[in-house]
């Protein structure tokens, strides 16, 4: 495609709904333009967002990169993963969309396991993946990301980019802070992970950004038994987790405890 094509298919294409939420303010009189309609636009999607899942049962989110083909290793992988934890009586749910998500539902198919994909309005096309069988289609980012996280016990983050590193993060913010608790972070592949495992250690704790505490929060796997034996403890041991995960919040506890003390302003980052 050359840049012509490319700068028509810019002005051609019609705005996603997260676009013109995160638009910058201007004068609109109409109502159906406004932030306040797309309020109920959001709370709209949230409801149905609920009814959709609300019997989902015990669930796992899988993660990882669009850009993995069939043919690639990794692919078949994530199938056996979910396979797996779909045949322990696992839900599978994903982003619904190509790679590793879609191998994700391959696998929960092949278990007889419910299937979720909640995929999202891109700019771009993005098709539901064919081995879905509970689907949710949201306009905005943070809806989507909210049943991603509300209806699992657990995450297996596979390789992946921005998308997948967005979820990590967030999903151990929310542990670190106590927002989410008895809740397993798998991250799968060493390989893969060991540059930012060294990172987080080598840069990241030295500069006092995190504490040890928030590292130990991953978990690092290679081995889909594994994964599945420790989905299984934390979903009938409530306190397994417990201690990791409490001393990763007691830490932030003191670290922000102590800025309040002296009168600084900001919160956990």
């Amino acid at each position: 495609m050359d840049d012509a094509t490319r700068g028509r298919t810019r002005r051609n294409r019609r705005p996603t709904e997260d676009e013109r939420l995160l638009a910058r303010p201007r004068a609109n009189t109409d109502f159906l333009s406004t932030d306040t309609w797309r309020v109920l636009r959001i709370m709209g999607e949230f409801v149905d967002g609920f009814e959709a899942l609300a019997d989902v049962g015990p669930a796992v989110t899988i993660f990882g990169s669009a850009r993995v083909g069939p043919d690639d290793p990794l692919y078949q992988t994530a199938v056996d993963v979910a396979r797996t934890l779909g045949e322990a009586g696992f839900t599978i749910i994903t982003g619904g969309g190509p790679g590793i998500m879609e191998a994700g539902n391959r696998g929960a198919r092949e278990a007889g396991a419910r299937s979720v994909g909640l995929n999202i309005e891109l700019p771009f096309e993005q098709h539901l993946n064919p081995y879905v069988d509970t689907s949710v289609t949201f306009r905005y980012f943070f809806v989507r990301k909210m049943m991603l996280v509300k209806y699992a016990q657990a995450f297996i983050i596979f390789p992946g980019g921005f998308g997948t590193l967005d979820e990590l993060f967030e999903a151990l913010t929310l542990v670190q802070t106590g927002k989410v608790r008895n809740f397993p972070i798998i991250l799968f592949g060493s390989a893969y992970w060991s540059g930012l495992l060294t990172w987080l250690r080598e840069t990241v704790l030295p500069a006092r950004k995190i504490a040890a505490a928030d590292v130990d929060l991953l978990i690092v796997s290679d081995s889909i038994e594994e994964v599945r034996d420790l989905i299984v403890r934390s979903t009938y041991d409530a306190q397994w987790r417990a201690g990791t995960e409490a001393a990763a919040q007691e830490v932030t506890r003191r670290v922000l405890a102590r800025r309040s003390e002296r009168g600084e302003a900001g919160g956990n980052d």
